[in-house]
């Protein structure tokens, strides 16, 4: 009998310990933001630098997605693809500068701010000076952008109308995900910061303090048993 109920209380513990590791990571929060990326024929990848400090050669493709996200590996891609050819088609070469296609995504209704609605995605060629970066090229075909007082990209055509980088709890996007990144991960998709990775997949001090709280309770009930069948 004892045994038994030594057994039946170690099993609530283990029970209470994961559903608080379970709610910590369902309630992960992310950022909404601009991600920047740059193409190529294989597809798109995530930029180490922000499109200030770019300064792409004549025919490349960059692109930038508007989403929720918790780092840059879960952060989501354009959806248009990184095809040169087809987004500069109408823009001929100009001696003096340079063409940068662009890819500008400002994601769906699942990540849009409260009261906002998404414009569609849509593609321009940049005819720029050869030494212009990307954020200047996207200033010559996205007018108005927003910027921050920390020089963060926060909004590309209007969009959107108010906020920046802000976090947002709960996961924005329904994409189960670790644990929200550090802060320059957002300065990374928008300035001159080197792209951040995120703070890992382990839980976050609130949830261990919790599991530690149902271990403390959950001892002191085998130990309350054990004295009342003593």
């Amino acid at each position: 009998m004892r045994r038994a109920g030594r057994a039946a209380a170690l099993l609530v513990v283990l029970s209470a310990v994961l559903a608080v590791l379970g709610a910590g990571t369902a309630q992960a929060a992310g950022y909404r933001y601009w991600s920047f990326w740059e193409g190529s024929g294989t597809g798109w990848t995530y930029a180490t630098q922000g499109p200030s400090l770019v300064r792409p050669d004549d025919g490349a493709v960059q692109g930038f997605r508007f989403a929720v996200s918790e780092d840059s590996q879960d952060s989501a891609k354009p959806r248009r693809s990184a095809d040169f050819a087809k987004i500069c088609a109408d823009t001929p070469a100009k001696d003096g500068s340079k063409r940068v296609a662009l890819v500008i995504d400002p994601g769906t209704a699942a990540d849009a701010p409260a009261g906002e609605t998404p414009p569609a995605p849509r593609t321009a060629c940049a005819q720029v000076a050869p030494d212009a970066s990307t954020a200047e090229a996207l200033a010559s075909v996205a007018k108005p952008l927003r910027y921050s007082s920390d020089a963060l990209l926060c909004a590309i055509s209007g969009y959107p109308g108010s906020g920046c980088g802000e976090q947002v709890s709960g996961n924005g996007h329904g994409t189960p995900a670790a644990s929200a990144p550090a802060a320059p991960a957002v300065s990374a998709a928008a300035s001159g910061s080197s792209a951040s990775s995120g703070s890992g997949g382990g839980p976050s001090a609130g949830v261990l303090v919790g599991v530690g709280a149902v271990l403390v309770l959950g001892i002191a009930a085998v130990v309350q048993a054990r004295r009342r069948r003593g």
